[in-house]
C-alpha cells in the first residue's frame, strides 16, 4: 500500500475486496478459495482525498465509495472507469446503498443525510435528511422494513421511515460520546449501537415507541407565559425581566426554567437518561413508563468500527486503542432457533 488504509468493504461471494486509502485511491484484491493469497487487480482513482467508506454491487459491478474530498463517487469493475461524481457541502463521512433501488444515502459532517438515485453515468438527489446536530458518524439500512438509522457525533440515533416517507421517526439517546457504529438486526427488531466511549447499547425495537416531538417556538413560556429575554416588547409593557428558554422534550413546549423543575427518563421516546421535561409532564410519567427498554454494557475500549455475524451472534469491535474484541451476544440478542442463533 502506497498510503494508509481509510475503509475497507470485503464481497464474500466473489472474494472481492476494496481498500479505501488516505490518498483517496481504492485498491482491489482477490482473495484465493483456500484463503492463503490476496491478488491485486486494479487501482480505481475514486477520490482526491482519503476515502470514508465503500461498497460493492455486484449485480451493476459498481464500487461506490465516499471520501473527504467532499463527494461520492462509483465506478466500473470491470473497466476501472469512473461513471460518476455527486459533490456535497460537507466531508462525506458514511455510506449506505440499496442494490435493488440504486439508492444510496450519504452521510455527511454537517450532519446531513442525503438520498441519491444513482444511474449508469448520472444521479438525482431524491431529499435530504436534517435531524442530527452534530457529524453523521455511521448508517445502517434495513431493505426488509426499508428504515434507516443514522448515528451521530450529539450521541443520539434517529430512525428514518424511508418506506412510509414519514422523515425522522424516533430519536434515541443512550449514549454519553458520539455513536460511531450501528447495526439493526431484523430478525429480532434489535439495534446495536458503539460508542466512542466503549458504551455498547441494545435497544429494543420490537414495540410501540413514540416520536419525540418537535420543539416548539414561542416568545414567552407557554405554561406561565412569562417573557423570554429577547422578548423586549413584553418585558417593557409588563415591566418584568426576560428569562432563559428551555423545551420539554415529552410535550415539545418552550417553558421556563420554574415551569420545568424536574428531570425523568423516558425511555418510550428514546430518552435513557433523564431530560429536562415541563412539570404537568413530570406528573403524568408513571414509574413503569421510565423502565429501560435497551441493555448497556461496557466495551472498555473505543470502539470505532463494529460488524456484527448475525447468523452466530457475534460481534467484532476494533479501536483507536489498536485492540480488536470479539464479543459472543447471544445472551443479549437471543439464541434460538426462532431467532436463527444457534449456540456455539
Amino acid at each position: 500500500m502506497s498510503s494508509p488504509c481509510s475503509a475497507m468493504a470485503y464481497h464474500h461471494d466473489s472474494r472481492q475486496i476494496f481498500v479505501g486509502q488516505d490518498n483517496g485511491a481504492i485498491m482491489e484484491f482477490h482473495i484465493s478459495e483456500d484463503f492463503n493469497k490476496m491478488n491485486f487487480v486494479k487501482t480505481y482513482p475514486a477520490h482526491q482525498n482519503r476515502v470514508s467508506a465503500i461498497t460493492f454491487c455486484l449485480a451493476s459491478e459498481w464500487v461506490i465509495s465516499t471520501g473527504h474530498d467532499k463527494c461520492i463517487s462509483w465506478m466500473c469493475t470491470r473497466s476501472g472507469s469512473m461513471l460518476g461524481r455527486h459533490y456535497f457541502t460537507s466531508w462525506a463521512s458514511c455510506l449506505q446503498y440499496d442494490h435493488e433501488t440504486r439508492h444510496a444515502f450519504i452521510g455527511d459532517y454537517s450532519g446531513q443525510i442525503t438520498l441519491l438515485k444513482l444511474e449508469q453515468n448520472t444521479c438525482s438527489v431524491i431529499t435530504t435528511l436534517k435531524g442530527h446536530e452534530g457529524s453523521i458518524t455511521s448508517l445502517w439500512w434495513d431493505p426488509v422494513q426499508r428504515l434507516l438509522f443514522s448515528g451521530a457525533s450529539d450521541h443520539s440515533i434517529i430512525m428514518w421511515d424511508i418506506g412510509g416517507r414519514k422523515g425522522r421517526t424516533l430519536l434515541l439517546q443512550g449514549h454519553h460520546d458520539k455513536v460511531q457504529a450501528i447495526c439493526y438486526i431484523q430478525l429480532t427488531r434489535q439495534l446495536v449501537s458503539c460508542s466512542a466511549d466503549g458504551g455498547i447499547a441494545v435497544w429494543n425495537m420490537d414495540i410501540s415507541r413514540e416520536e419525540a416531538p418537535q420543539w416548539l417556538e414561542s416568545d414567552s413560556c407557554q405554561k406561565c407565559e412569562q417573557p423570554f429575554f429577547w422578548n423586549i416588547k413584553q418585558m417593557w409593557d409588563t415591566k418584568t425581566l426576560g428569562l432563559r428558554q428551555h423545551h420539554c422534550r415529552k410535550c415539545g413546549q418552550a417553558v421556563c426554567g420554574k415551569c420545568s423543575t424536574k428531570r425523568s427518563s423516558y425511555p418510550i421516546m428514546g430518552f435513557e437518561f433523564q431530560v429536562r421535561v415541563c412539570d404537568s409532564c413530570f406528573e403524568s410519567i408513571k414509574d413503569e413508563d421510565r423502565t429501560s427498554l435497551a441493555t448497556f454494557h461496557e466495551g472498555k475500549h473505543n470502539i470505532s468500527h463494529m460488524s456484527m455475524d448475525i447468523s452466530r451472534g457475534l460481534m467484532v469491535t476494533c479501536g483507536s486503542d489498536r485492540i480488536v474484541k470479539i464479543w459472543d451476544m447471544t445472551p443479549v440478542v437471543g439464541c434460538s432457533l426462532a431467532t436463527g442463533f444457534s449456540s456455539r
